[in-house]
């Protein structure tokens, strides 16, 4: 894959009004869509195969980047404003934005979401159009055990998420990974854990347990305390970011969104692993948040917006050097080329040269895009929070409903999210982080099926499958650094942390 061709055929659609027309209109659309709690960009993008079926492929693929885009900020503004994240990759953005809506500053918060996305998104982007071949080389190096040690990476995340006892931290991952197992096991076929309940056999689907968790134990809370708690008055005189606050954060944002490249780019994974990451990454490298982290840190927004945005592009390195796709988002897309008479991979540059010009170029001015249509119904959106609880509340039970429902078209998944709201109501009141319980449900597939499919390639000898990993650089960095984030979240090493602050004070 040549960059020199790459740049060349980028003014395809920089050239094309309406190739850009139709980026600006997947944009909104995606956004839209994203906002809205069970219906995701992947949902809409699989719709828009049959709808562009009989279109020219270019405008086609254009009206999917811009639903790409659009749709995974999307899901930020409903998990600002109600706490119920509208996309998974959303999911660490709520740990902030709804404290921040909660506060009056609900515009401030989307339009600091809005611009870290439109940054991250860009730097994706480059790295999308100078490091393909690069990255996409050294993300093809990563073999079953380097997806397995990555979920683990991911899984000592969960002692940091809920920010307070380590032990409730580490049971709500647990029953994450418990809840995650439930269904047909992916390797041999056997029920887990189903009780012979027939709708329990291909598992439960995380984004009804994360509507649940978050959404519907939400309304619970608000039912509970209805009688004594008000409308909160927002303050959307000020709209637009301040360019200083931009500057500051600047560095955190290169940070995090070199992070969603790397894992964006990696098969399998996506912007909501993304996301987490980068979370745990600031509150790991901020030493004095002028507002602690899950109380509305701005940082705890920019970090996770620009990694999930900077995912999008980095998704589709793989897929256009190997035509391996790096999320659902970049499977559902090749399965449109197909359709469109197209194949993935290293041949496509050179056999349709035009149509890798309109992913490149697409995303980039999608990316651009995104930055004014973000800015669009702000303020309405934010006097959200200010609508009455008696009638705010049925509406949030209606849109937990519907969004999983529409996940599967359902009724089984309606009562599974309403019982995810019932567990998160008494989690939440007893402090215990339903973020980690959410994030042990999503690695759990990807921490077992790795670990099953390595120890079935060293023939379950678990002496080949160490040594496997003891003599590859990658597996042991990464144990490493596993062995390294494990230790800085046990309480002995946090106390000893604390300590050494106290003596330094004195």
């Amino acid at each position: 894959m040549d960059i020199s061709s790459i740049l060349s055929n980028i003014s395809t659609v920089f050239l094309n009004p309406y190739l850009i027309l139709m980026l600006i209109a997947g944009v909104f659309l995606g956004m839209y869509v994203g906002a809205i709690p069970g219906l995701s960009a992947t949902m809409a993008v699989s719709l828009l195969i049959s709808f562009t079926y009989s279109w020219d492929v270019l405008p086609a693929l254009a009206l999917m980047m811009g639903v790409h885009v659009g749709g995974c900020y999307g899901g930020s503004r409903s998990a600002i404003l109600i706490n119920i994240p509208g996309a998974p990759s959303a999911i660490a953005t709520a740990f902030d934005g709804y404290p921040l809506s909660k506060q009056g500053k609900a515009a401030q918060a989307i339009s600091v979401t809005v611009v870290q996305s439109v940054v991250g998104g860009l730097i994706g982007c480059v790295f999308l159009t100078f490091a393909t071949p690069l990255v996409a080389k050294f993300a093809l190096q990563f073999a079953p055990r380097d997806y397995f040690l990555l979920a683990g990476m991911g899984l000592t995340l969960i002692a940091s998420l809920g920010g307070g006892s380590f032990s409730k931290n580490i049971f709500c991952g647990a029953l994450g990974l418990f809840i995650g197992a439930i269904g047909m096991d992916a390797t041999d076929g056997m029920q887990r854990f189903s009780f012979g309940v027939p709708y329990l056999m291909s598992g439960i689907n995380y984004i009804v347990a994360m509507i649940g968790l978050f959404g519907f134990s939400e309304v619970l809370i608000q039912i509970r305390d209805i009688g004594f708690s008000a409308s909160v008055k927002q303050n959307v005189e000020k709209i637009r970011p301040d360019f200083k606050e931009v500057i500051k954060y600047f560095p955190l944002t290169i940070q995090t969104s070199l992070m969603g490249v790397f894992i964006g780019a990696l098969p399998g994974t996506g912007g909501d692993i993304a996301a987490l990451f980068a979370y745990d990454h600031a509150k790991r490298v901020t030493k004095n948040p002028e507002v602690p982290f899950g109380q509305g840190a701005i940082e705890g927004l920019v970090a996770p917006e620009s990694a999930n945005n900077a995912a999008v592009p980095a998704a589709y390195i793989p897929m256009l050097a190997f035509g391996v796709p790096g999320d659902s988002y970049a499977a559902v897309v090749i399965g449109a080329l197909y359709v469109h008479g197209l194949n993935p991979g290293p041949m496509l540059m050179i056999n349709n040269p035009g149509v890798v010009g309109v992913i490149v170029g697409g995303l980039i001015i999608a990316n651009i895009a995104l930055l004014f249509v973000g800015m669009t119904g702000i303020k309405t959106f934010a006097k959200i929070v200010e609508i009455p609880r008696s009638i705010l509340i049925p509406i949030i039970m209606v849109l937990c409903v519907v969004g999983s429902y529409a996940i599967s078209n359902n009724i089984v998944d309606v009562f599974l999210m309403a019982g995810f709201g019932l567990l998160g109501y008494f989690l939440r009141r007893h402090d215990f982080p339903t973020g980690a319980l959410v994030l042990g449900i999503i690695l759990s597939s990807m921490f077992e099926l790795n670990l099953r499919r390595d120890l079935t390639l060293s023939h379950n000898m678990l002496g080949t499958f160490f040594s496997d990993m003891f003599h590859s650089p990658l597996s042991m960095v990464l144990l490493s650094v596993i062995v390294f984030m494990s230790l800085v979240q046990t309480p002995w090493w946090k106390n000893r942390k604390t300590k050494k602050d106290a003596k330094r004070n004195v």
